[in-house]
This record gives structure tokens, sequence and C-alpha cells, in this order.
């Protein structure tokens, strides 16, 4: 027999990994590619229906799109440019229109400029503030508004290992994923009152076409620091995400959970 979920109780019996995210609404940001596209993905998985954030990447976000349709669910890929209010506010009216109204909110847009700090221009270091770190609370204020009048839902930010323990030649890239950890505790407890929780997720080294480049002396290094000897894949983050996205991360909120085979003991 099928569990029954009852706010504020841990599900009783089983549920079905096809349900648990069955007549849910998410929005991934991001998500034509790399780790917001598995995202996607797991999510429809799981039941729900998606929009697909893309500001560059159309092809790729429309792909991604007809692939969770292809698994049954609904979905559109909807073009926002994260760091601009207004395109944000138009991307979640598209969104409602479509779909219906957001229960889970993937902040997983970025993008890096990396660059030694003295060496940086304020155009590489405003443009990932805007995009990483703005863009997120844009997207959070928005998705917030909406939660509070249902009484429900769920936000899970993407960060990043570097803004737990830095980075070298990173550090607009860091200060904006260690914003998004600030952010999250903050709004964790501003929405506790009204059943939604904000959780973030901080990937180590994972496997996507930004890892991929790298070359093999820098690749061992990598991983003679990670414990459990392998990059992470973009499924090791989704499948968190998706965990904090459903009724059994009910309890949690305002964590950061590392996702990083062990880098950071």
């Amino acid at each position: 027999m099928e569990g029954k979920i009852v706010e504020g109780k841990m599900p009783e019996g089983r549920i079905s990994e096809e349900k648990m995210l069955e007549g849910k609404i998410a929005l991934v940001t991001g998500g034509g590619r790399g780790i917001g596209r598995e995202v996607a993905l797991t999510l429809a998985r799981l039941g729900a229906d998606v929009a697909v954030n893309y500001s560059g990447s159309e092809d790729a976000a429309r792909r991604t799109a007809q692939e969770i349709r292809d698994l049954g669910r609904q979905a559109i890929a909807v073009r926002a440019d994260v760091s601009d209010a207004a395109q944000c506010e138009a991307m979640f009216r598209d969104m409602e229109r479509q779909l219906g109204s957001i229960d889970i909110l993937v902040n997983n847009a970025g993008i890096t400029r990396d660059n030694l700090a003295v060496r940086m221009s304020e155009e590489e270091f405003d443009r990932v503030i805007e995009t990483n770190l703005k863009g997120a609370f844009l997207c959070m204020k928005l998705a917030g508004k909406r939660m509070i009048k249902k009484r429900s839902g769920r936000i899970v930010s993407i960060s990043s290992i570097s803004g737990v323990h830095g980075n070298p030649g990173q550090i607009n890239y860091c200060a904006s994923k260690a914003g998004v950890i600030g952010m999250t505790k903050c709004l964790a407890k501003e929405l506790a009152g009204r059943n939604v929780t904000v959780n973030a997720v901080a990937p180590g080294y994972i496997d996507t076409d930004m890892t991929a480049v790298l070359s093999d002396s820098v690749k061992d290094a990598i991983l003679a620091q990670i414990p459990l000897k392998r990059m992470g894949n973009p499924q090791d983050v989704a499948r968190t995400v998706a965990f904090l996205a459903s009724d059994y991360a009910g309890y949690i909120t305002g964590q950061t959970i590392l996702v990083d085979g062990g880098m950071g003991i």
C-alpha cells in the first residue's frame, strides 16, 4: 500500500519513486545543459512538470524540454536573463500561464569569469555577481511571494564548494556562491513559518563540459583531493536536489549540502 504524506510528518509506508513529485511545478534556471539539465530531467522522472530556463542556449533548453515531454510530463523552455528583474517577472508569468503556480525553484544559472583578483576587471566581477547572486535573489523573491500565498514550496540553490572553501582565481565566483549560502540561511528563516524550505547544494568537482577540458595532470591533482577518488556526475547533484525538493526533506531548511566526494572533510 502506498504511503500517505501528511504535512509536517514523515511519509508513512512506501512512496513509489515515480510519484515523489507528482503534481508539482518546477522552475530550473540554466536548465538546458550540464547540472541544470540533469536536475530538470530528474525532477520530471519523479513526476514534476518543468519550466527549463535559458539565456543563451536556446537549442539545448528546447531539447531538454522535449526530453521531459517524452517522459510524459509537461515542459516549456523559457528565456530570461536572471540578472534582469523584468525578464524574471515575465518568465514567472509565462510559466504560470502554461504550467501553473510554482512549487519548486532550483537556482542553477551561473557563469564564471576567472582571473586573479589583482587582474580582475570590474566587468568580470560584476557580471558574475549579477548572474550568480542577484539572479538567485530575484528568482527567490518571485518564487517566495507565490509560495507564501500557497503556504508551501521548496527553494534549492546551487552553490559550490568554492563558496565554502574558496578557490584561487575565482574571487568573483567564490563571493557569489558564498552569498548564495548566506541568502539561503536568511530566506529559510523568513519563510519557515509558511511551510517553505530553502536549502543549498554545493557541488565539488563534477564531470561536465567545464571540467572535460582540464588536462590529465590537473584532473589527477583534483582526484588526489577527493576521498572517493572520482569526480562527481550531474546525477549525483540532481538526486540531492530532488531529495530536498521532496516531502522527505520537509524538516530540512537553511542547510548547505556538500556533494563533493568528501573534499570538505
